[in-house]
């Protein structure tokens, strides 16, 4: 039997090592991540956001332009791939950015609040508006919220009505519009993205480490013309429906692509 040595102590026995997660899973995990995720994710929507508007004013061009628009976005990139398959893969993307942009905004809230001291108010750090950024919350719930209502409008048909036909935005916006009720919504809704997008688009600068107040100056131009014209654009839409500045057009036509020459009953259901 062996002797065990007076004084002598066990060996000590080490946890194991936590399995370290792969690397972007790691960084995702860190502050430094989420403000990265937060930024790229950011720069993906606001380019969306100025893309689906500047295809939009085609609505001021005719019903045709825009109709034809929105058949070319189902059927890009023409024979190269089944119809629609870009299209879905583009709205997987964005759907990916907005689940990420939430999270990380969400993760950062409660990161901030956990290592603030109880009591503590940070002082406030931001060149831009206050206003903008106490606010970003709330009006990311209210984007999040008409982001909603308006793919069940214009996309699915679901709260436009008996109106609504697939393929034909044109007459689909107007018919939306005509109501007063949803005009102010996507009136109000657009000022809540307006200052969303005016906070987000000079806070990715300083996620991204580029801040150097030289720039300052710049930056705070670009965030406040990028959200000027998204807002002035989007809002110019139900405003020019309920000003009867534009009128609806061949509503029963099939195709709605087809070149718009209202006669007997469609030129009836246009007035």
């Amino acid at each position: 039997m062996a002797q065990t040595i007076e004084g002598a102590q066990p060996p000590a026995v080490h946890p194991k090592a936590k399995r370290r997660a792969p690397w972007p899973v790691e960084f995702y995990r860190s502050a430094v991540g989420k403000k990265w995720v937060m930024a790229v994710s950011g720069i993906v929507l606001l380019g969306f956001v100025l893309v689906h508007l500047i295809g939009n004013l085609k609505f001021y061009l005719s019903k045709q332009e825009i109709d034809l628009y929105g058949e070319a976005l189902r059927d890009m990139p023409g024979h190269l791939l089944p119809r629609t398959v870009l299209m879905w893969s583009i709205r997987t993307v964005l759907t990916l950015a907005f689940v990420f942009h939430i999270h990380a905004a969400y993760s950062l809230t409660r990161m901030n609040k956990r290592a603030r001291p109880v009591g503590y108010q940070a002082p406030r750090e931001y060149v831009a508006a206050n206003f903008a950024s106490r606010t970003m919350r709330w009006t990311g719930v209210i984007v999040l919220a008409f982001i909603a209502f308006h793919l069940a409008d214009l996309t699915w048909g679901a709260t436009n009505g008996s109106h609504f036909v697939r393929g034909d935005p044109y007459n689909n916006l107007i018919f939306s519009f005509r109501r007063p009720a949803v005009a102010v919504l996507y009136v109000i809704a657009n000022l809540a993205l307006g200052v969303h997008i005016f906070h987000g688009a000079w806070s990715l600068f300083q996620s991204l480490g580029i801040n150097n107040p030289r720039f300052n100056k710049a930056r705070l131009r670009f965030a406040q013309g990028f959200a000027a014209f998204i807002v002035i654009g989007n809002v110019s839409f139900p405003i020019a429906v309920q000003a009867h500045l534009v009128t609806p057009k061949c509503p029963a036509q099939r195709p709605p692509t087809a070149e718009c020459r209202p006669t007997g009953s469609a030129a009836a259901a246009r007035g």
